[in-house]
């Protein structure tokens, strides 16, 4: 088995706030290989985006709590000095965030921003930096990118604005690259576009991406596997067939049901998974979404309650469940029919 070029080990981000301490994330554990794709999926409040500003070393240190380890390539991110981290994003590793209108600069050039990361890390010229600007928006597909360097973002279209952010993102060729919902807000066909751009240059570049979101249909469009988080928590593991075909997890049906299917009778309405979120400040003990759960009385005992379900994995799959395989399979298929009948 190949060695994996970010692997994450029992990773916990802990905030201090006036109210207590908030357990954003909770003993998270993963891996991902070169060239590959992984899907961190999960609702708002799960998790997502604090792991990963805690792979890029971007979380205040006065008021955040890191530990475990954060492997990149061998190296732990978690323990070095802001100085070489500062050589690594950008670099090594990179980002596009999730609002590219609130991540850029309003007061200078697209062409500008672009080349500023460039310039950073390579020591290149301004003529240098411009050239290599023009050069990722070509890349990226941006029309005219010889004249649209010059332009400022409210000049862009939020499709323009988030390719731009992609370009910029890759201007060094990072061999890490963490999406942060870069599809959030934009219409169907720009978001197919942002999608098969990042496949394309991936297969080009053989970077490794890290995908945030909150919707199934963008994983499988775009993920070769799938980590599914609740509550700061890895609740399941897997393909992105196994785990969207055969999900383990009766939060992972609840995501499931609250899509629309292309198969199904159009008047089948949206289940949505009852409750909300939990507190991160003070999170439910056992299971952090026996709450939410309509299979808790399925489980011998207090268990959801008294006891957190472990991660176990078989060949990089695994759920966190009380529920035995064979409860699994028999709900799944008890809801799988229920939603195409």
């Amino acid at each position: 088995m190949s060695t994996p070029f970010l692997s994450v080990r029992d990773l916990h981000v802990h905030f201090s706030t006036e109210d207590g301490i908030v357990k954003a994330v909770d003993g998270l554990s993963f891996d991902i290989e070169a060239g590959k794709t992984l899907g961190i999926v999960g609702e708002s409040g799960s998790g997502k985006s604090v792991t990963n500003l805690a792979i890029l070393g971007l979380h205040d240190p006065a008021n955040t709590e890191i530990t475990g380890e954060v492997l990149l390539d061998g190296e732990d991110l978690l323990g070095v000095k802001e100085k070489r981290l500062e050589t690594l994003r950008g670099n090594t590793m990179s980002m596009i965030f999730q609002d590219a209108l609130a991540s850029l600069s309003p007061y200078h050039t697209i062409g500008q921003q672009i080349g500023e990361t460039y310039r950073k890390h390579t020591g290149a010229s301004k003529k240098e930096a411009r050239a290599r600007a023009v050069e990722m928006l070509t890349r990226v597909g941006i029309p005219q990118p010889d004249i649209r360097v010059d332009d400022y973002p409210h000049q862009f279209s939020g499709g323009m604005r988030q390719r731009a952010m992609i370009a910029m993102a890759l201007v060094c060729d990072p061999k890490l690259l963490i999406a942060d919902e870069p599809t959030t807000a934009l219409d169907v066909t720009v978001q197919a576009q942002i999608m098969d751009l990042l496949k394309d240059l991936q297969q080009q570049t053989g970077t490794s991406i890290i995908f945030i979101t909150h919707d199934l249909g963008v994983i499988a469009d775009i993920a070769d596997e799938v980590l599914v988080m609740y509550g700061g928590r890895c609740v399941e593991r897997g393909t992105k067939k196994e785990v969207l075909a055969d999900p383990q997890h009766p939060y992972t049906w609840g995501l499931l049901g609250s899509m629309p299917t292309l198969d199904g009778p159009v008047d089948v309405p949206l289940t949505p998974i009852p409750g909300t979120p939990p507190s991160l400040l003070n999170p439910p003990t056992g299971c952090r979404f026996h709450p939410r759960c309509t299979f808790t009385e399925q489980v011998s005992g207090n268990r959801c309650v008294d006891e957190t379900p472990e991660l176990r994995l078989v060949d990089g799959r695994g759920a966190a469940c009380h529920l035995t395989p064979e409860q699994r399979r028999e709900f799944f298929t008890e809801f799988t029919a229920a939603r195409t009948a």
